[in-house]
């Protein structure tokens, strides 16, 4: 998954402005207590950060973009 579809699914989910605060605030036991930005600036794969995502709000996520 390239970084630009990562956000357009995060903005897509959470809307553009709240995305930024998601991934530079909360942090995520699956990216190993790290912010979602934490984890992509230190190189953590895109998908594997979009399923961390799908995992911590599964009731947020549209079910065509959990993939």
């Amino acid at each position: 998954m390239k970084l630009s579809d990562f956000w357009d699914r995060m903005n897509e989910t959470f809307g553009a402005a709240y995305a930024r605060s998601v991934a530079a605030d909360l942090t995520l036991g699956q990216l190993g207590g790290r912010t979602i930005d934490q984890a992509l600036a230190e190189g953590e794969n895109a998908k594997a950060v979009w399923m961390a995502v799908c995992r911590a709000w599964p009731e947020r996520i549209p079910s065509r973009l959990v993939r």
